[in-house]
């Protein structure tokens, strides 16, 4: 699995959820499909006057998610910004041209109420239920940061196994100290309770 091939499901997927946050603090999701994909950006169509457009010309922050048939789930975490004055007509037709149902919600000019945004940089996060042990990986994509979560296990280790016997993924190695298997872990936290001296340590 690499960033491209995430990208590249995401367009399969063709609806994305994007959350952000409300002007009251409160988690906003919606499903957007008026999006396009190039290599180094992904670009999206809503109506000036949804909360969504104002949530993210006051943040910026989002994240997209999407699952696929197979149960693979694809996040991610971005800025938003609108696209330059002097492209929102190039990003917006192409988006109209390749979903055709946006002419009927939007017919003819009525569309110019849209503004197009664009995202250029983001943390990808690629997490897979469907197979056994799960597979879990974190890509950066355009100039983003890594990132990393889940568990660790520290120093304080004295080898007494209690988190494999606990880890539903079977996903901890053996060792001095004992080892998590980072591309297998749910982060369901079970060898964080079950460790008796605090050696496991949240990374997030």
């Amino acid at each position: 699995m690499d960033v491209q091939t995430c990208l590249k499901k995401l367009q399969y997927v063709g609806v994305l959820t994007f959350a952000t946050v409300g002007a009251d603090g409160s988690p906003q999701a919606r499903s957007i499909s008026a999006l396009h994909f190039e290599p180094d950006a992904i670009y999206f169509f809503t109506a000036r006057g949804k909360g969504f457009c104002r949530q993210l010309l006051h943040d910026g922050r989002v994240q997209a998610h999407a699952l696929t048939r197979y149960k693979e789930m694809i996040r991610l975490s971005a800025c938003a910004r609108p696209v330059a004055d002097d492209e929102q007509r190039l990003w917006r037709d192409r988006i109209f041209d390749e979903q055709p149902y946006l002419s009927n919600v939007y017919p003819g000019e009525t569309r110019n109420i849209g503004l197009v945004f664009g995202i250029r940089s983001a943390r990808v996060e690629y997490f897979n239920l469907g197979v056994h042990p799960i597979e879990r990986a974190y890509f950066a994509w355009g100039g983003a940061e890594a990132e990393r979560k889940g568990y660790r296990v520290g120093a304080r280790c004295i080898g007494c196994g209690r988190c494999l016997s606990r880890c539903p993924q079977g996903c901890i190695v053996p060792g001095k100290p004992y080892r998590i298997a980072e591309e297998h872990c749910l982060h369901c936290g079970a060898c964080f309770e079950a460790c008796p001296v605090g050696a496991v340590q949240r990374l997030d």
